[in-house]
């Protein structure tokens, strides 16, 4: 049932390329809230409210769309077990799109008071929903378009993709704070943003009429192999191994994204360095992401994905307590901060071995159950207990992703023992 084929055909690398496009608009709608974090801040709390607790509380907003994510997966993936992986994969762009152009229409705080965060929770809460179908429908709707020898680079495209929104947002942020001066931020400038996420969205819709079904669910429909019983049901009695693996590799990706790049323009702030010095390196870093996935990607491919998992765990670990720790000492190193951004490219990998553990029919369901419900722990809980813990002890970040690197060296060496499951 998989694709044999030994080399990328045209039509497999035009699908890669259009749901690559259409996830990085996407994933831009989603984390452009993160890049304006102190400015989202400033205008939907109280002006008396402490620093540190504005942060935490405006964190704590963003988080909810991690919150989110397992109810809106596990659902889609639902449907896209049952019913097609396409069809889900449409609707998830269009739910992102609606809740990113109303948060760009918000009052604020000083309009209306305790509305305004309840609404920005609401609309962000929608978008986590969202997102929860979009990554892992994306990774099994790639991975189903090419051979199994490909799967790795298939992945790193995606999620090459998935970071390049989150580049198209770092780029974004710092255009509108190299352009506006502050006032004219808080004034109005903060609504461009998510203003022009809205029109993403359309255009990513658009992108995706141009896809095809996968040729596994095809294949699958036709001979009516699809799940006779409610696929999560299926996942969480038959394999739950391969659940634990997902979760595990899923914490690890969470924390290089979330603390590497989405957190780390607002973390170097508060070590004083200049916020456009700050965003003009997580731009350099992210764009290093993009092309780690491409290049880890087609290394596994190759070398096996446990071993490419140890080697850039490794990078990731060293790089970023050098990068970090400089930092702190007064030392900012853009250079160490790309090396480090590089390495986040292990993003190719944490799915395409999760992928690898779940047979067709609840393939979908598998890999989203065990990635949302992970991301939405890790993933929401670790912007606010950072920023809690940093009160206390300033390196709180760099031990995180030391630890973090640890885990992924131990889970490199697991996958390189271990027989992956037999897909079909």
């Amino acid at each position: 049932m998989e694709q044999t084929s030994g080399t990328l055909t045209r039509p497999q690398l035009k699908t890669l390329s259009l749901a690559a496009l259409g996830g990085a608009l996407e994933f831009y709608d989603f984390v452009i809230f993160v890049f304006f974090a102190t400015t989202m801040g400033a205008l939907f709390f109280p002006p008396d409210m402490p620093e540190w607790l504005r942060l935490v509380q405006t964190f704590g907003i963003f988080a909810a769309g991690y919150l989110a994510r397992p109810l809106g997966g596990i659902v889609m993936a639902h449907f896209g077990d049952l019913h097609g992986r396409k069809r889900m994969f449409m609707l998830s762009i269009l739910l992102m799109a609606i809740p990113t152009l109303l948060m760009g229409l918000l009052p604020t705080y000083a309009q209306v008071g305790v509305i305004a965060p309840l609404l920005l929770l609401l609309l962000r809460i929608m978008q986590g929903a969202a997102i929860g179908g979009e990554a892992p429908g994306a990774w099994v709707f790639v991975t189903e378009h090419v051979s199994p020898r490909h799967r790795n680079l298939a992945c790193g495209a995606l999620s090459a993709g998935l970071c390049a929104g989150i580049l198209m947002g770092s780029v974004v942020a710092r255009a509108i704070n190299a352009e506006l001066d502050e006032a004219q931020v808080l004034a109005w400038g903060w609504r461009l943003p998510f203003l022009l996420g809205g029109v993403f969205g359309l255009v990513a819709m658009y992108l995706r009429r141009l896809l095809h079904e996968t040729p596994v669910f095809t294949e699958m429909q036709a001979r009516r192999e699809l799940s006779a019983e409610l696929p999560l049901k299926n996942v969480l009695r038959e394999h739950r191994e391969a659940v634990v693996l997902a979760m595990l590799l899923t914490w690890l990706l969470t924390a290089a994204v979330v603390v590497i790049l989405l957190m780390m323009p607002t973390l170097l702030q508060g070590l004083g360095v200049d916020r456009g010095a700050a965003l003009s390196a997580n731009t350099l870093a992210i764009s290093a992401t993009v092309i780690g996935n491409l290049v880890l990607g087609w290394l596994a491919d190759r070398f096996g994905a446990g071993r490419i998992l140890v080697l850039c765990s490794s990078l990731l670990g060293t790089s970023f307590w050098m990068f970090y720790s400089g930092a702190q000492a007064g030392s900012f190193s853009p250079a160490l901060y790309v090396l480090a951004g590089f390495s986040v490219g292990l993003t190719a990998l944490v799915p395409a071995i999760a992928v690898s553990g779940f047979p067709a029919p609840v393939r979908f369901s598998g890999l989203s159950f065990s990635y949302n419900v992970a991301y939405a722990v890790a993933g929401g809980l670790t912007p606010v207990l950072l920023s809690l813990a940093m009160k206390d002890n300033p390196a709180a970040p760099m031990h995180y992703i030391v630890g973090m690197a640890v885990l992924g060296v131990c889970l490199g060496i697991y996958v390189s023992m271990r027989r992956p499951h037999a897909v079909s």
